[in-house]
């Protein structure tokens, strides 16, 4: 990310927002943007100049995320911060030949069916004219968005999808912002209409997987399917309908309706958690979970909510692998105030449950029953987090275990064939002195592969 040319955009915003209030207005409003309080010394300007110069780098992409809700700028400075923020994100790249083969394919299409929806659509993600107080003049508005109004809306025959696109900025824009644009031209918003909806993305597509990506349904709001741009080479795995974790022993399950795969706890429930809740195209974040176990366990306070669920996580954590609580621990301790919105670091999560013991099953055992970490990521990805201490590759003794060894990579094959992505920490790793700072390196390399903001 270039953090000197977002510093450079947000720098005259932070400091025109001296006339948002009065001297003693000023701390209040530093601290919802997240910016350091401002010294009590100086005219508004300085204080607010001074706030944002101490900011540390890494801290501007939350401060600029805030800004662009509680205190939006114009259009132009709006796209050009979006785009830094965008930057770090995996986002499929999508070709200008590939972009132009998608308007192409729309040329004889409806843009949409919701006509307000549409241009709140443009609105939100391109610039459509700088000249708006012309209106205040009463002038004559000569912009793009007079120009969509007339060749759009009421002559729909004068502009193809193909000149419409181009006039946006579309084939020359971000991959996320186009990504965006496609998106919310297939969303229930813009087309309230199902079948509209599957007849766009199956236009869209023909051309999109000529490059690699397509729109597939990721989930559904208000009754509509929902639309995302994915890698075709993504996980294509449904969403998680049993989520159970925390639990160090193997957990006395049955179903308490087989059609419906509802799975009852039959004893020792206090000791394995089932997250029961729908996860949907943005993974499983710490809020969501803390806001499901706030109103499992009826704990109104959001603080002790948190505090209780992350006792009750580590609790759960073997007693015998000081590695794996380091881990956990440096998780939470480095990324602190933007846990809430990270995935959720799930620890000791259940992959397989066979009633019979490996013993009884033989050949046909599943390998592995349960997982040190899990993250359920945007997209549908999975990551897994292993741990390996001495028994995953010896013997009782000590000695080298070849069985041991074979057994753990090639349930590891099985588990990235089944679209898992498996990392592995040796115990080694865990237990120098650098590494609480070590771990949170790597989840931010993740984080960064995957496009999951980490501030």
């Amino acid at each position: 990310m270039d953090y000197a040319q977002l510093r450079n955009l947000l720098e005259p915003l932070v400091t025109g927002l001296k006339d948002a209030g009065t001297h003693t207005m000023l701390p209040t409003l530093c601290e919802e943007l997240g910016l350091p309080a401002p010294g009590a010394d100086g005219s508004k300007r300085e204080r607010m100049t001074a706030s944002f110069n101490s900011l540390a780098d890494t801290d501007l992409p939350a401060v600029a995320r805030k800004l662009l809700i509680r205190h939006p700028p114009s259009a132009t400075t709006r796209n050009q911060i979006q785009d830094i923020l965008w930057s770090d994100s995996a986002c499929p790249p999508i070709p200008k030949r590939y972009r132009r083969e998608v308007a192409r394919s729309l040329n004889r299409e409806e843009l949409y069916g919701d006509a307000r929806r549409f241009d709140e659509l443009l609105e939100r993600l391109w610039i459509l004219d700088a000249d708006d107080w012309m209106h205040v003049l009463g002038a004559k508005s000569r912009g793009l968005r007079a120009e969509i109004q007339q060749h759009v809306h009421r002559n729909p025959e004068d502009w193809p999808a193909e000149t419409l696109f181009d006039q946006l900025g579309a084939y020359d824009a971000s991959d996320r912002r186009f990504a965006l644009f496609l998106e919310g031209l297939a969303s229930a918003d813009v087309r309230p209409d199902e079948a509209m909806q599957r007849h766009f993305v199956a236009c869209v597509n023909e051309p999109l997987r000529s490059c690699g990506v397509e729109l597939r349904e990721t989930g559904s709001e208000g009754g509509y399917p929902v639309f995302s741009l994915v890698s075709l080479h993504a996980a294509t795995k449904g969403r998680p309908k049993n989520l159970i974790f925390a639990s160090p022993d193997k957990p006395d399950l049955r179903f308490r309706d087989a059609l419906d795969n509802d799975v009852e706890i039959v004893t020792n429930a206090d000791k394995v958690l089932v997250y029961d809740r729908p996860i949907g195209n943005d993974g499983l974040r710490w809020n969501d979970l803390q806001q499901w176990w706030g109103e499992a366990e009826q704990i109104a306070d959001a603080t002790l909510a948190k505090r209780s669920l992350y006792a009750r996580l580590k609790a759960s954590l073997p007693r015998n692998s000081p590695p794996q609580t380091l881990l956990f621990d440096a998780f939470f301790e480095g990324f602190r105030s933007a846990v809430p919105n990270l995935p959720a670091l799930l620890p000791e999560v259940w992959l397989h449950w066979d009633p019979r013991t490996v013993k009884e099953r033989g050949p046909d055992a599943l390998l592995r029953f349960r997982m040190d970490f899990l993250l359920l990521l945007p997209q549908g990805v999975r990551v897994v987090i292993e741990v390996d201490g001495k028994h995953h590759y010896a013997d009782s003794t000590g000695s080298a275990d070849v069985q041991r060894y074979s057994q753990m990579v090639k349930a590891d094959r099985e588990l990235k064939l089944a679209g898992y992505e498996v990392f592995r920490f040796g115990a080694a790793e865990l237990q120098v002195p650098t590494a609480k700072a070590d771990v949170k390196t790597f989840f931010e390399a993740l984080f960064k592969r995957y496009g999951v903001p980490a501030t």
